[in-house]
């Protein structure tokens, strides 16, 4: 079909790196379950690329081209690439040599559809038609109309055409440097190259009237990067194409221009959107990914016999955000609608969502937290109110043991004062002697010192027993002192009922922290129900024994008895609020030591000795240097 002649003015018509920047094309009108309705086997499409596949700018056009094709055709269409690398072998006998090479690999599989990326690639085709595949029909793309007549393709061809506008790339320059002054156009020495600068004179004739303008071509890449380092701050710089330099040195435009912009001293704008994320700040172009897609869908209209004509690639504006603010430049300055590559978007653009949902995570977790912290606060007046309570009942509990142990300890007690009175009057009557024995004397007096000590020991642990505090003293002492403190107390009383007291001691100190007299307080229950225990034994089996050592790196205090024992239905309530086995009994002693031994992180229990009686265990941890209560 005629390829609408004089339809078109050429920008910048060229191979499909130079066109294959194209934009999304508009979508051609392809249904999805399109299908190869003259054929009784897949399709088979062959796609030629007019360089080799180090070219982004055809690959990723190819790329989508494919992936297009299989999608519409559900995978049912076979897929053949060709990549010619005319750039660098441009020579007829390469090009001859080519087409009889395809005409024979394709003689067993004659393609249906032949899409040609670029002028070079529709040359060729043009001229070997007839030897690869004379029935197949030819879709043309990454080129002008104006080109598509001057390599006067057949009737037959259908194109996506494209138009590179380098004026309207220098306008969007001249849009973000408005008071630029120097305006220099880069283009390489191969034949491509030339061609690309003759059209950009054409179009930018106006325009650089209002710059100072140089054109830079045919130059080494050396001398390329040399002289854009060194121009005016104030000046624009438009770069074309470089395929080879003036050393004959081939290059990859993308990369001659990565090159060029890295060390150039005014920002570097170009038509082409492989220039982007190599250096420069961006241009009119077309992408990549809608010129294949474009492309698929004329293919795919193609095989399923529809009619279709030639269609243009649209051009849009695309910079890259990161070279603009390398430049300073203002991005209210932008045409309108120009795509901005990676622009950084705020965090509310990027993750709103996320944010919103953390917002919500953190409105409920202060909800949580603040909910937590009252109840904190609730369960420490609670701690508070269950210590002080506890401070009550030890100091009820210790008034109840200094009552029962009363007889006892005035019995005791009685011992020292007899002994200091009886000594007292020796002594007076030995100094009305007429020449008393002071040696004698002396030795009265030590022992009256010696019972007023005892005596005095006598009332200061009663008064430790007696005393009331409305807090927790933290001490860190040695679980032997306490255990044999306590052993004193109750000694009077053990001898009153005919109890023979047995202790264990190690050689080692036990450190433990807690109130001292709470922990002398367990003792003292946990021995007086020992004794009441061995009322009905035997008078010459009643044995109490105090144990203390290490159990696990823990410290433990043991204390036994030679009573009935405890029956075993009752072992697991022996520490229960009110629970007694005595008639006049309050059922407090033992729960009151339960309560003191786990407020000091300790353990507490009960069992049967095998010979008989019972044994009651506490285990507390040992103290670590430097603790605070």
């Amino acid at each position: 079909m005629a390829l609408g002649k004089g339809e078109g003015r050429l920008r910048c018509a060229g191979p499909l790196l130079a066109s294959l920047l194209l934009i999304a094309s508009n979508s051609y009108g392809v249904t999805q379950d399109t299908s190869p309705a003259l054929l009784d086997r897949p399709p088979r499409v062959l796609i030629l690329y007019p360089y080799d596949e180090r070219i982004a700018a055809t690959t990723s056009a190819g790329e989508a081209l494919r992936s297009r094709l299989l999608e519409a055709t559900d995978g049912k269409i076979d897929l053949f690439s060709e990549f010619l690398d005319l750039s660098r072998f441009p020579e007829a006998d390469h090009v001859a040599r080519m087409g009889r090479y395809l005409a024979q690999k394709y003689a067993p599989r004659r393609p249906d559809v032949i899409v040609a990326l670029g002028k070079e690639s529709a040359s060729f085709i043009s001229t070997n038609r007839s030897a690869i595949a004379p029935d197949a029909k030819i879709v043309a793309a990454g080129f002008g109309n104006s080109t598509a007549e001057n390599i006067d393709l057949p009737d037959d061809v259908v194109g996506a055409f494209t138009t590179f506008d380098i004026l309207k790339t220098a306008e969007m320059a001249r849009k973000l440097q408005p008071n630029a002054r120097h305006l220099y156009i880069i283009g390489g020495s191969s034949e491509f190259d030339r061609g690309w600068l003759a059209t950009a004179r054409a179009d930018l004739d106006e325009f650089s009237k209002s710059y100072e303008t140089t054109y830079l071509e045919d130059l080494t890449i050396e001398e390329f990067i040399e002289r854009a380092s060194d121009v005016p701050s104030d000046s624009i710089i438009l770069a074309l194409t470089v395929f080879k330099d003036r050393a004959g040195r081939n290059f990859i435009p993308r990369e001659a221009i990565r090159q060029i912009a890295a060390t150039a001293s005014a920002p570097v704008y170009g038509p082409y959107q492989t220039y982007i994320d190599h250096g420069v700040v961006g241009g009119n172009t077309v992408t990549f990914d809608s010129l294949g897609r474009t492309v698929g869908n004329l293919v795919v209209d193609v095989i399923a016999g529809r009619p279709v004509s030639d269609i243009q690639a649209p051009q849009t504006n695309i910079v890259d955000a990161r070279q603009l603010r390398r430049w300073g430049l203002a991005e209210r300055n932008l045409p309108a609608d120009t795509i901005q590559m990676y622009k950084e978007r705020s965090l509310w653009e990027e993750h709103w969502l996320a944010v919103t949902g953390a917002f919500g995570v953190v409105l409920m977790q202060a909800g949580v937290i603040a909910l937590l912290l009252l109840e904190r606060r609730r369960r420490h007046d609670a701690e508070s109110r269950s210590r002080l309570h506890l401070l009550e009942a030890v100091h009820l509990n210790q008034s109840a043991t200094a009552g029962a142990l009363s007889s006892s300890i005035a019995h005791e007690l009685n011992q020292p004062l007899s002994a200091i009175r009886n000594n007292a009057e020796a002594a007076s009557e030995l100094l009305r002697n007429g020449s008393p024995d002071l040696e004698l004397i002396q030795q009265i007096l030590l022992d009256i010192q010696e019972d007023d000590q005892r005596a005095g020991d006598i009332i200061g642990r009663m008064r430790g027993l007696l005393k009331k505090r409305s807090e927790i003293d933290w001490q860190e002492f040695d679980l032997n002192d306490v255990t044999s403190n306590a052993i004193h107390i109750i000694h009077g009383e053990a001898e009153r009922r005919g109890i023979t007291l047995d202790t264990n001691r190690p050689t080692t100190e036990l450190p433990v922290r807690a109130d001292k007299v709470h922990v002398q307080q367990v003792v003292l229950n946990l021995a007086t129900n020992a004794m009441d225990a061995m009322t009905d034994a035997d008078s010459a089996r009643r044995i109490l024994t105090f144990a203390t050592g290490l159990e696990k790196e823990k410290a433990e205090l043991s204390v036994a008895d030679t009573g009935n024992g405890i029956p075993e239905e009752r072992l697991s309530s022996i520490f229960e609020p009110f629970y007694t086995t005595k008639q006049a009994g309050t059922g407090l002693g033992l729960s009151i030591a339960r309560a003191i031994v786990e407020t000091y992180g300790g353990t507490i229990s009960a069992d049967n000795q095998p010979e008989g009686g019972a044994i009651f265990r506490v285990v507390l941890p040992l103290a670590r240097r430097g603790e605070q209560g």
